[in-house]
């Protein structure tokens, strides 16, 4: 089934209750897919909501109804000494209903149209190692596998800690301008 009509929009800081409403939806409906938890991320007041609103874009994808059916950040990291700054795209999730339908890809493309807005040189993304469909997901959609990977989450005590691998879309550079200490280490 395919999405009839969709609407891709940049949230703004004032849609934080949006966002913090779409993203514990996310956490409580995929839970082993992100390093934080509901719980803890129901405890943050306003205040966090919108600092969190400012430190990144956030996308958000809706139905035809309006049904608020996908979300994915894009943060954006520029340096003095880079001639090329990149984005991270994170925290992509699309509702069970809508997956399939074309949301997802219509979310990544709204991050790389930003991405070149924001004159970036090349968007990481980070999947986990064991997720098949995530990983065949940025492949098939021009991220370039690299050998960095990371613990998904690095504040467990779990020494079996699931990996992440880092996949990039060279928008305006490749995957070699970006500083290698960037994909070493975890923001």
């Amino acid at each position: 089934m395919r999405m009839t009509a969709l609407t891709v929009r940049t949230l703004g800081e004032d849609d934080w209750q949006i966002y913090r409403d779409v993203r514990l939806s996310a956490l409580e409906e995929s839970p082993e897919a992100f390093a934080a938890s509901s719980s803890a991320e129901k405890q943050l007041d306003e205040s966090a909501w919108r600092r969190r609103m400012a430190r990144a874009r956030r996308i958000l994808a809706t139905d035809e109804n309006g049904d608020k059916v996908g979300v994915v950040s894009l943060r954006s990291d520029v340096r003095d000494d880079e001639e090329s700054p990149y984005g991270e795209l994170f925290g992509l999730w699309v509702t069970p209903d809508a997956r399939g339908t074309g949301v997802a890809v219509a979310l990544l493309e709204a991050v790389l149209e930003q991405a070149r807005k924001e004159s970036l040189g090349a968007v990481i993304y980070w999947v986990g190692t064991d997720n098949a469909r995530g990983v065949a997901f940025a492949s098939s959609r021009g991220f370039l596998p690299t050998e960095h990977r990371r613990p998904m989450n690095p504040n467990s005590s779990d020494t079996e800690s699931e990996e992440e691998a880092a996949f990039v879309y060279p928008v305006g550079a490749d995957e070699t301008s970006i500083p290698s200490d960037v994909l070493d280490a975890r923001h």
